[in-house]
């Protein structure tokens, strides 16, 4: 009797017991699946698309053209690295900042392109390309003046800056005697500079060169870059086959002048691959 009631339990356990071995071998697939994904470049590449975050809200770099289409330099950047990498489709997310490195790490999207400034605190959480972009702070004057190439040639003149910027705190700690002037956006600033409101005007080179052509303001850059940024794609940890892929597209793209091209399109005839020939060797990689 004890031995019949106990082949009748282990009858009644069976159908756990092989839910329970189904479970954890899904279980055990899915995390397989996950952890063994491949490199980045072997799942973008098998995907055929290559999913790409930013703003969609920051011109000329990147932003939404009338038909509602991301378009700009780091646009055009990207379907030229997607050419390269041998990935034929293009995924655009809208994303910001504040999301970028959080959304590369749960895998919303593949890459940021982004104009995204290699850190420390950053790489400890994500990989970064070789730069493609510098960015920086330049004085602006209006059309044909040539007195004013350095902050020092702005001691005791008006500067104008948007309200809240760096660029405000850079005119006030670092001008002597300026009459600094704010306003709510770089272009109300560059217009009136170009009416003669103020003598210059502090704003990144490539957005105040991008305003000034969309406004046809008779303003423009004067002098080095005051301050510079450099900026690389982002993207998971632990894929050195994407990285080296992504490197050597844009070795490529700067050797064949193809970064030159987009840039002079896009930045107000700014070469980018030169911009970033003037960057130390331990940053240029």
């Amino acid at each position: 009797m004890a031995k019949f009631q106990r082949s009748r339990s282990i009858r009644r356990l069976l159908p756990l017991l092989s839910g329970l071995i189904a479970l954890v071998g899904a279980t055990t697939a899915c995390s397989i699946g996950t952890q063994s994904s491949g490199d980045l470049l072997d799942r973008v590449r098998e995907s055929g698309t290559l999913r790409v975050a930013n703003t969609q809200a920051n011109p000329p770099w990147n932003f939404l053209d009338e038909a509602s289409r991301p378009v700009g330099y780091d646009v055009d950047v990207t379907h030229e690295l997607a050419r390269r990498l041998g990935v034929a489709e293009v995924e655009f997310i809208p994303s910001n900042f504040q999301s970028f490195i959080e959304g590369v790490r749960a895998d919303r999207f593949d890459v940021v392109i982004s104009g995204q400034t290699i850190t420390d605190e950053r790489r400890e959480q994500v990989d970064f390309s070789r730069p493609y972009q510098v960015n920086g702070v330049s004085i602006f004057v209006k059309a044909g003046e040539s007195s004013i190439a350095t902050l020092a040639d702005l001691a005791g003149r008006s500067v104008g800056v948007s309200a809240g910027t760096t660029q405000e705190k850079m005119a006030r700690e670092q001008i002597d005697d300026a009459d600094v002037r704010t306003y709510q956006n770089a272009t109300l600033a560059l217009t009136d500079l170009a009416r003669g409101g103020v003598d210059a005007m502090l704003v990144s080179r490539f957005q105040g060169t991008f305003l000034a052509q969309q406004n046809d303001l008779p303003v423009e850059p004067a002098g080095e870059l005051l301050e510079r940024e450099v900026n690389a794609m982002t993207f998971h940890k632990d894929s050195p086959r994407f990285k080296q892929a992504v490197d050597d597209a844009l070795a490529s793209m700067i050797d064949d002048g193809t970064l030159t091209r987009l840039s002079e399109r896009w930045l107000g005839g700014l070469d980018m691959a030169a911009e970033l020939a003037k960057l130390p060797v331990d940053q240029n990689r």
